[in-house]
């Protein structure tokens, strides 16, 4: 009697399941972890900021050119971006920036064209102009400018050829691990700070520029050589940009 019973309870469970439920069951938990493992791969290839960030280029309400200024022109960096060297966060210009150029009562460049609108309103009317911002760190990440600059990074590191822009794009991923690699190995990175804004400058070519390469051999060897006078080495904990 005890017997039929679990036979019986026995053809109930294999009506329920199908004979082939474990290897269903396996095909399942496969399919699971491969699906996963394709979430986890595009989301970290289309979420970083060197997919995200990188080529970003926004429409500006001044098609202002860093091609013909900071190239054709030679207008260094820190003419319009004056505060570069003694704050923690790069300055946009102010209008009265532009209108040194650009001013119509002076008869200046192009001081009636259309595209210097914005430009001219924001000089009357004391409101900037709404430039948007191209390079950004996340809001919990700290990022302070003049220490770069003053320890002989240059502007080119960080945003490209600049000179060679019609419209400034990003350039870099700005990502935790791409400023680690630079914090890890300062070295290629550095150079004399009087040249930090002279975006087209040659480590090979142009050298012996500045006095304080005259004697080093190399960008290679004045780096060793920064590194260890000035005792550089770039914190790479958390606090450091996490605060």
């Amino acid at each position: 009697m005890h017997d039929r019973r679990l036979v019986t309870e026995g053809i109930r469970v294999s009506r329920i399941f199908p004979k082939n439920s474990r290897q269903i069951a396996a095909a399942l938990g496969l399919g699971v972890v491969l699906f996963g493992g394709l979430i986890t791969a595009g989301v970290t290839y289309y979420f970083t900021p060197k997919y995200t960030r990188v080529g970003y280029t926004p429409y500006q309400p001044v098609p202002y050119s860093h091609r013909i200024h900071a190239g054709q022109l030679g207008l260094d960096c820190t003419y319009c971006h004056t505060n570069v060297f003694e704050s923690p966060h790069a300055n946009l210009p102010s209008p009265n920036v532009c209108m040194n150029c650009h001013d119509p009562a002076k008869g200046n460049i192009k001081g009636d064209s259309p595209l210097l609108a914005p430009i001219r309103d924001a000089f009357k009317t004391g409101r900037p102009v709404d430039w948007v911002k191209v390079h950004k760190v996340p809001d919990f990440a700290y990022f302070n400018h003049q220490i770069h600059v003053n320890r002989g990074v240059s502007c080119v590191s960080c945003h490209g050829r600049v000179d060679q822009m019609v419209e400034v794009r990003h350039e870099q991923p700005l990502s935790m691990s791409w400023c680690l690699d630079c914090h890890r190995n300062p070295e290629p990175n550095l150079r004399p700070n009087e040249l930090v804004t002279k975006l087209d400058w040659d480590s090979a070519k142009d050298w012996k520029v500045s006095p304080l390469t005259q004697n080093t051999d190399s960008q290679e060897a004045f780096a060793r050589k920064m590194v260890k006078v000035s005792a550089l080495h770039p914190p790479t904990n958390c606090t450091t940009c996490h605060r």
